[in-house]
């Protein structure tokens, strides 16, 4: 692909209140803190209109929005793009309605803003809450995805945050249509479009990391380098994620259909997603059934980059090349996998926490004690036991959407729905109190916990 040329900031805004208005990036700002402030505000049934006006929109527009995206493909192709980008780029019927699904499930759920977490009487007629809270003006960064433009600008609805979008340049026509349509449906609904706003090109990006005072959070969704990138940029808390290298570990005693079915899903349903299965485990005592498995991936496609003991089991198998070092650290992206064989349990979880992101990591075993093990001794933000590693997902943990994947600690881990959007305050209710009233010789405090009750 060539290279993006920047262009001045002020002339990357996608967004502005009123078609060909010029803002500047701090106006722009600006407006996303009012905005913000206004929907948090408005209460749940507004919020909600507001996604039933997106989910419809996604529908009755889809020729529109498929119309756009084909001019993206079209010139992402002529430029050269990747293929597993490519295949990130490409929007259609079946995605747009999984959108719409999303956004569904995000109006059926109760509101996540004002949620009572405490209640707790500090006197009588003195009555303390802790309630969940918006964490104000998102930032998100994403690469070639504009399908993120509405799983981000929906939770972003849902949970009263702001938020400003940076997508790349290969989805421009995807990202401004998909924009509009978010921001329609804010207006629709009575509130303020400047809620959601679109900016293009890298000089933006550089001033809005300066914004340390106006914007919350910085999410990046892309690659390692993306996000390693940001994180060096900015002094706003960032989200975000390392490379997805998942394991699939086929203990001893895995099913070899079952093991076959998993890693099919999970290297060949969406090579390019971050939870696609990059690197197969195997235990030495399953090597008489690999060749049943790799005969399968073969048949998908699949180039396999194998140890020796691994080589010599799939002996005949055509696509099998051997494997160096550098493999196991590697984030394919594509239709290749890694296998690699071990000795033990305990020789599996060394290499994941060696070479893994500790996005996802799942076992195949036949045995609930060794599964068991295998969750409680793996750290990643993710663990399954006899499953795909594709299921890592907002939409698939009935989140509706999520915003990115984090494999940090702070604040939220694994896919990020409404409540890693959320942050807390407290809200206190007396009745003339003065803090000096309480002490040795005045007032004791009761502490009392009060029920928690939310609609």
């Amino acid at each position: 692909m060539t290279p993006q040329t920047d262009s001045p900031a002020s002339s990357a805004i996608q967004a502005s209140p009123k078609e060909g208005q010029s803002q500047s990036l701090a106006e722009l700002v600006s407006a996303a803190r009012t905005a913000q402030r206004r929907l948090a505000a408005a209460g749940r049934e507004a919020r909600r209109k507001a996604l039933v006006n997106l989910a419809e929109a996604i529908r009755r527009d889809e020729g529109s929005i498929l119309l756009a995206n084909r001019k993206d493909l079209k010139a992402a192709a002529d430029e050269g793009l990747e293929g597993p980008l490519l295949h990130r780029l490409a929007l259609g019927g079946s995605k747009l309605e999984t959108l719409a699904e999303g956004v569904e499930q995000l109006v059926a759920k109760a509101d996540p803003v004002g949620r009572r977490l405490r209640h707790t009487e500090l006197d009588e007629g003195l009555v303390l809450q802790q309630v969940t809270s918006p964490i104000g003006v998102l930032l998100v960064i994403f690469e070639s995805r504009p399908d993120a433009v509405i799983q981000i600008g929906s939770l972003a609805i849902q949970t009263g945050n702001a938020v400003i979008l940076k997508g790349g340049r290969e989805a421009a026509e995807s990202n401004r249509i998909l924009v509009g349509i978010l921001r329609q449906a804010l207006e629709d609904a009575g509130l303020d479009p400047a809620a959601v706003a679109l900016v293009e090109g890298r000089a933006a990006v550089a001033e809005l990391l300066s914004f340390d005072d106006q914007i919350d959070l910085v999410i990046p969704r892309g690659s390692g380098e993306l996000v390693r990138t940001i994180q060096g940029s900015t002094r706003i808390p960032v989200l975000g994620h390392a490379e997805g290298i998942c394991h699939l570990y086929l203990h001893a005693d895995a099913d070899p259909q079952m093991a076959t079915r998993l890693v099919l899903d999970g290297k060949c349903g969406y090579p390019a997603a971050c939870n696609a299965t990059e690197t197969l485990l195997v235990h030495v005592q399953f090597l008489p059934h690999l060749v049943q498995v790799a005969a399968a991936l073969v048949a998908a496609g699949v180039k396999l980059r194998v140890d020796d003991a691994a080589a010599e089991a799939l002996t005949g198998v055509e696509g099998v090349q051997p494997a160096v070092d550098e493999d196991w650290a590697t984030e394919w992206g594509d239709l290749v996998l890694g296998i690699r064989t071990v000795q033990s349990l305990d020789e599996a979880v060394d290499h994941i926490h060696r070479h893994g992101s500790a996005h996802t990591e799942a076992i195949v075993t036949g045995d609930p004690a060794v599964g068991e093990c295998f969750t409680q001794i793996v750290d990643a933000a993710s663990v399954f036991v006899n499953a795909s590693t594709r299921f890592a997902d907002g939409y698939r943990y009935g989140l509706g959407a999520e915003v990115g994947i984090s494999t940090g600690r702070i604040h939220a881990r694994g896919p990020v729905g409404a409540e890693g959007l959320l942050t807390t305050r407290w809200l206190l209710n007396g009745s003339g109190q003065v803090a000096g009233d309480y002490g040795p010789s005045g007032r004791s405090f009761t502490h009392r916990s009060l029920p928690i009750e939310n609609t």
